[in-house]
């Protein structure tokens, strides 16, 4: 027996009463059916999907492959604990993990359920390697929504603001963003500061870095920076842990984004896009790192399920049978060249910038180049009313980002492109 459907206005009365304020989200559909690059809400609506579940779904809502090995994995397992009875998937999931992630020397990988729970055994494993408790971060950095990581973003509002004081012995430098006033070059000299007033070398244990900030704006790190924190790491003994989670599995045109500086990391962790919707992240370090701990030391009663390894091993033959890296150069292409065109159109969209098809572009104010958050949260509220499911970002929250699937056909892609550029006619952007 099924329950009946419910419309949009149902739900969202049922979301009133039961959900959590914290929790609720201010969208007012709900989400029926899904299909690549698109999805129809409770009332039928059809919305074109810039969003990608926040860089989830590069290969799209609901990849045919993923869904057969989802469906033939729950015929078997679904769930054993692996620590408790293991099973092939979490071996070969760890297997292809190992042989793909460009980390110093032979790889072990642990695997967990969130991007945040990630990064919270990141930094377990790197104070159990080195023996050391500091973290270095990031100004813009994002990292998670647990308490350790909450303390590592580089953002206050809304992740921390609520929630008293946090993890201590984390510190932050600034990341290099020159359109808004931060060059490579004042960024490593801060860098360098921190290891000098707060964050003493002999007790830091990791340099924490996302290659291309997420929240923080889709700056993509210059590879020289990136160099010279491993030559930092190296000469004080530090772990370099690299935070792919949002940048990882494709979005760059690269499988990760470091590999487009040539630097390897000690640590990486990853999750979003590696499972197209299922629920996992990854742990993959140098083996000596990740062997520092005692035995059972990491792990959970749900990570790295039978289902979600189904999915992730899937996941993998599609970014090889349908050529997904290059599929995610020529859309970063392809969204590059429209926003060339608006910056010659339109005096508010200013800095776009793109790293595959990890592209964004910034809104300011006409001449003054101000960050304008309220042009960017009406751009992004009338979108959704028009069909377009479109995200912000950014210290300033004037960035536009794009994280449609790379599987977006050029239809529908052209389609949601053509929607923007209605919008900013008619804001006078």
């Amino acid at each position: 027996m099924t329950s009946k459907s419910m419309s949009n206005a149902e739900l969202n009365e049922l979301k009133q009463r039961y959900v959590a304020n914290g929790a609720a989200s201010p969208a007012g559909q709900f989400a029926a059916r899904a299909e690549n690059a698109e999805l129809w809400d409770e009332d039928g609506k059809r919305f074109i999907d810039f969003a990608g579940g926040i860089g989830v779904l590069n290969i799209g809502h609901r990849h045919p492959k993923v869904v057969e090995a989802v469906k033939a994995q729950l015929d078997k397992v679904m769930h054993t604990c692996q620590t408790v009875m293991p099973y092939e998937g979490y071996v070969r999931v760890a297997q292809k993990l190992s042989e793909l992630t460009p980390v110093r020397g032979h790889a072990k990988v642990m695997l967990a359920n969130s991007g945040a729970e990630a990064l919270e055994n990141a930094v377990k494993v790197a104070r159990a390697a080195t023996g050391r408790s500091s973290v270095i971060c990031f100004t813009g950095g994002y990292h998670g929504r647990t308490f350790m990581t909450m303390a590592m973003n580089g953002k206050v509002a809304p992740y921390r603001n609520d929630f008293g004081p946090m993890p201590g012995q984390v510190y932050r430098a600034p990341y290099p963003v020159p359109s808004i006033g931060v060059s490579e070059e004042e960024a490593l000299r801060h860098l360098k500061m921190t290891l000098k007033t707060d964050a003493n070398v002999n007790d830091t244990a990791a340099i924490v870095i996302e290659p291309v900030l997420g929240e923080g704006g889709f700056h993509a790190a210059p590879a020289s920076f990136l160099k010279a924190i491993r030559e930092i790491c190296d000469e004080h003994g530090i772990l370099m842990i690299v935070d792919e989670v949002q940048s990882g599995f494709g979005r760059t045109g690269k499988l990760f984004a470091i590999e487009h500086s040539g630097v390897e990391p000690d640590i990486m962790t990853m999750a979003k896009s590696m499972a197209d919707g299922m629920p996992i992240s990854a742990v993959v370090g140098t083996d000596k790192v990740m062997d520092a701990s005692g035995g059972n030391s990491l792990g959970g009663t749900y990570t790295g399920s039978p289902v979600s390894c189904a999915a992730v091993l899937a996941v993998l033959e599609v970014f090889e049978e349908e050529r997904i890296l290059e599929k995610s150069q020529a859309l970063g292409e392809k969204l590059r060249a429209r926003f060339d065109k608006w910056q010659q159109e339109y005096s508010s969209v200013a800095n776009a910038r793109n790293l595959g098809a990890m592209a964004a572009f910034d809104l300011v104010s006409g001449e003054s180049g101000a960050p304008n958050a309220e042009l960017a949260g009406k751009l992004c509220r009338e979108a959704r009313e028009r069909g377009l499911i479109l995200l912000s970002c950014g210290l300033y929250a004037n960035t536009i980002r794009f994280l449609m699937p790379v599987t977006i056909s050029d239809e529908v892609l052209e389609e949601g492109l053509d929607l923007i550029e209605k919008m900013l006619s008619e804001f006078g952007a």
